[in-house]
């Protein structure tokens, strides 16, 4: 029995008391009612000892397993926690203790909280990471031009789980929402643009982007594509539509341009003009200044070309009346100007050439306009000149009426109208001291004129400077008579004034004699002088034509006879001073 106390010992004496003192007690009553030997009694209570042990070892063992268990646990614990920190980037938990301590289940229940937090912090952070990353897929699909195609398999690496990764991944995120916003307005400004301009052109705005890409449509209902591809196509039906709107507006330009020279050569009446008044309107207009819906369809190309292919028929009808009205706007400048008219015989030439067809209408009319410009051109240089000429002549006329009023015995005689031809003298005095700077001042400006452009100047076919210096002439002349005849002419002014003043108040009022306009102070002899400079400055005559054409002599001597008796006067009178 003391063999088997020892290991019962080991369990508390109540234990004992209660329970195996209990069991033996009652088993030795059993053996002593038996009457068991004690060897029997000895095996028996081995047997049980054994027994004992191997329940003890079993729950040892188990204990022992337990144990390690929780080791594990603890150290997976510890280990996941730790992986969690390094895979969320954190250093360390707020309220999780730095040194382990107490038993193997307290330190498990105490680690247990703070890993349970860092799943939840992981879970939390992955989502994050899926939507994030499920945004890039998608906007990149989008940006790629594949956004009808199914979206793969998110993949986050949870092993980088870091604020960090996820701050370098909402960037990506910003930088392609940038991206595409800048590609949407992209395709917004391009979708626009193809509006407008379709509008100008008379286009279906809805079936152009639709040929693009159907996305484009905002009826269709789904994702607009923004790839690469749409872009460039984009900018490609843009460019064209721009280049098309170009070469409508050149080609109405040109068409414009025809009409209106057209109007203006057929006098084309206002109501003709009022329905193509807009392409007229459009000459003035570059192609970004054209915004007017419907103002270069096709339909106005193809009115305008059919108006400009009519007017062309009917110009040609009335070619012959255009060439004639050309022509009288050519006479009329070169008459004002005095320079060359073209010769008739030249123009009936023109005439007939049309009338047989043998020359362009368009040739013909731009010929004429270039002679019209170089005739206005001509005249332009010729201005300054022109206008000192007018002057002179109209001086020359106011001395003419001088001298023949000089001439006059009773112009201080009492008589109707005296005081205004005394009044007219007065100024003529004036006009007539001016003369002979006006004179200068024009040979001045002639030989200017004459040594820029290299060629004589023409009044009415005569060298203006030979005029010049011939009238030069003849006035030293003329002043030289009037100094050898001075005594005799103021004697002869003295009695004339005596005589008005006596005969002033009872004289009766009579008509003044009219004088006659023509100058008497020419010579015959002057005339030599005057024809022999027009011989030498008509050799020296270069081409002088506006339609370049060669002056014929005897033309110039018919009108250099015509211009010297309208500025000196009839030569077939002798000079009184003389």
């Amino acid at each position: 029995m003391g063999s088997f106390q020892t290991p019962i010992g080991m369990r508390s004496s109540t234990l004992l008391e209660t329970s195996c003192g209990f069991l033996l007690q009652e088993l030795q009553i059993i053996w002593d009612e038996v009457g068991e030997d004690k060897f029997e009694r000895e095996k028996v209570l081995l047997d049980l000892e054994q027994e004992c042990l191997e329940v003890y070892r079993r729950k040892v063992d188990r204990a022992n397993i337990s144990r390690a268990r929780l080791h594990q646990e603890l150290a997976e614990a510890e280990a996941e926690f730790t992986h969690l920190l390094l895979s969320l980037g954190e250093r360390s938990l707020p309220g999780r203790p730095e040194k382990r301590a107490g038993s193997l289940k307290e330190q498990l229940d105490s680690i247990t909280p703070a890993l349970q937090e860092m799943r939840l912090r992981k879970e939390e952070r992955l989502n994050q990471f899926r939507a994030v990353q499920g945004q890039i897929q998608k906007i990149s699909a989008e940006i790629a031009g594949n956004s009808d195609n199914e979206p793969s398999t998110i993949v986050v690496n949870e092993n980088d789980l870091s604020l960090k990764r996820l701050e370098e991944y909402q960037n990506e995120l910003q930088r392609l929402y940038n991206e595409k916003n800048e590609r949407l307005q992209q395709v917004e400004k391009y979708i626009d643009m193809i509006h407008s301009l379709s509008t100008i052109l008379g286009k279906d705005s809805s079936a152009i982007i639709m040929e693009v890409h159907p996305s484009l449509n905002d009826l269709c209902g789904i994702t607009k594509n923004i790839g690469d591809t749409i872009l460039d196509k984009l900018n490609i039906t843009v460019e064209s539509l721009f280049e098309e709107k170009k070469n409508r507006l050149d080609k109405l330009h040109h068409l414009g341009k025809a009409l209106s020279n057209l109007w203006n050569l057929m006098d084309t009446p206002y109501s003709e003009r009022h329905p193509f008044s807009h392409v007229i309107h459009l000459l003035s207009l570059s192609s970004a200044e054209v915004t007017d819906p419907g103002s270069l369809t096709l339909e106005i190309v193809q009115q305008t070309e059919a108006e400009v292919k009519r007017l062309d028929q009917l110009k040609a009808s009335k070619m012959k009346e255009l060439f004639q009205k050309k022509q009288e706007e050519l006479e009329l400048i070169c008459k004002k100007s005095h320079v060359e008219i073209p010769s008739r015989e030249e123009m009936n030439n023109i005439i007939h050439l049309i009338n047989s067809g043998e020359i362009d209408h368009s040739d013909l009319l731009l010929s004429m306009d270039e002679q019209i410009s170089r005739a206005k051109e001509e005249a332009s240089s010729r201005k300054s000149i022109m206008e000192k000429v007018e002057k002179w002549m109209l001086a020359r006329d106011e001395e003419r009426w001088l001298e023949e009023y000089s001439r006059d015995e009773n112009r201080y005689s009492v008589s109707r109208g005296a005081h205004k031809n005394l009044r007219r003298a007065e100024r003529a005095r004036i006009m007539v001291s001016r003369i002979p700077a006006l004179v200068d001042m024009l040979i001045k400006m002639t030989r200017s004129w004459e040594e820029e452009r290299n060629k004589v100047f023409l009044y009415d076919q005569v060298p203006l400077m030979a005029i010049l210096e011939e009238y030069n002439l003849l006035r030293r002349e003329k002043e030289e008579d009037m100094k050898r005849q001075q005594p005799w002419e103021k004697k002869r002014i003295q009695s004339q004034v005596v005589e008005l003043d006596n005969t002033y108040t009872s004289r009766p009022t009579t008509s003044s004699r009219r004088l006659p306009s023509r100058s008497l102070n020419g010579a015959l002899d002057s005339s030599v002088i005057m024809n022999r400079r027009l011989s030498m400055g008509i050799q020296q005559l270069p081409s002088n034509s506006i339609n370049s054409g060669n002056q014929g002599l005897s033309n110039i001597k018919d009108g250099s006879n015509a211009l010297r008796k309208k500025i000196f006067g009839d030569l077939a009178f002798t000079s009184h001073m003389r």
